[in-house]
């Protein structure tokens, strides 16, 4: 088995390996499902190859991806990996429109829902996906506690999650993770995110490290991928950002060539080297495209090379919002004071 580097995430004890795996894509959002005995094998060869921090959500499918999971761990795989799934988000009215929730109540459903659908005892890191904006965030931190209590979960993970309910999540109980979109095109995190995290001890999951395969596929990623791919309608991709935005893959990409790297390696070695309490999870379905991600693992940036990097891709180096929905993000994630709950 190859050896990679493990770190610790967070402050409570949980040890990942340096480079997670996000599973999103083989049952969710990237098109069609993809064939399960494929999906299977893609994850016993990252296990073996090393890479043993899998991450997915019941929302996505929704729940064919635990489901898939479920499987793909059984046969004493279990004890080899740190598994971390998701709550909060769910479609109604089928897959149209989502809603977030953070009611006691459904936490505790969506864990026991979930506990099921991977057919685990214990769920290692279990995430907020979103925030309800409607629930005090110590309210569903209160039962999230309750679970870790209980064994049903180990450590707590946050999703998405701006400065002010992070440090109130952490004060009722420590929060282990924050999973947030890190990427040499999504860098906003870096002012007051990632510095709050680093003050209170909680480790930081960079999830779309490749910029949602643009630092894969560069300019013709709508091109390579199938109509019903959800990046057919992210901002960044459309016309009247792409003509913009291809020019800092086309510079991310000479530096690459110099460095004797993919573009896509090169931008997932940019992520690594932010520092050893960061780990990025870059999702993928095609075993050679896995193969090359690990390989990042590999590249080594000089201090001069990152300050080349960062200059390129300043916080004003790319045009379109990162994501279709403002719910999504960080920036709409304050919730009301415990006072208000506790009133009504």
């Amino acid at each position: 088995m190859a050896t990679v580097k493990r770190i610790k995430l967070g402050s409570q004890g949980l040890e990942v390996s340096a480079q997670g795996l996000g599973c999103m894509g083989m049952s969710f959002a990237f098109g069609p499902p993809k064939p399960e005995p494929e999906m299977i094998a893609l994850v016993h060869h990252a296990i073996n190859s090393g890479i043993t921090f899998l991450d997915t959500s019941d929302v996505y499918g929704p729940h064919t991806n635990e489901i898939l999971l479920g499987k793909a761990l059984k046969g004493g795989v279990r004890e080899r990996v740190e598994l971390a799934t998701k709550f909060g988000a769910r479609f109604v009215d089928g897959i149209g429109k989502m809603e977030i929730c953070g009611d006691p109540a459904y936490v505790r459903a969506a864990c026991e829902g979930s506990l099921k659908r991977l057919d685990v005892d214990c769920i290692d890191l279990y995430y907020i996906h979103r925030i309800d904006t409607r629930v005090p965030i110590e309210v569903t931190m209160g039962e999230l506690k309750k679970l870790v209590e209980e064994g049903k979960i180990k450590y707590i993970g946050l999703s998405e999650a701006c400065v002010s309910t992070i440090r109130r999540a952490h004060a009722v109980h420590p929060i282990t993770a924050v999973q947030l979109e890190w990427s040499l095109w999504s860098r906003d995190v870096e002012e007051d995110i990632v510095p709050t995290c680093r003050e209170l001890g909680i480790g930081i999951v960079a999830y779309s490290p490749l910029g949602r395969g643009f630092f894969s596929s560069g300019p013709k990623l709508l091109q390579n991928i199938s109509k019903d791919d959800y990046r057919q309608n992210l901002p960044r991709l459309q016309p009247e950002n792409l003509e913009h935005n291809k020019k800092l893959f086309e510079r991310v990409n000479e530096i690459a060539e110099r460095k004797g790297c993919t573009t896509a390696q090169l931008a997932l070695a940019w992520v690594h080297h932010q520092g050893d309490d960061v780990c990025p999870i870059p999702g993928t379905t095609k075993v050679e495209n896995f193969n090359q991600n690990i390989k990042a693992l590999s590249v080594k940036l000089t201090p001069e090379d990152m300050a080349e990097l960062e200059s390129i891709a300043s916080a004003d180096s790319v045009k379109g919002d990162r994501d279709m929905y403002s719910h999504a993000t960080y920036k709409n994630s304050e919730t009301p004071p415990l006072s208000s709950w506790e009133a009504s």
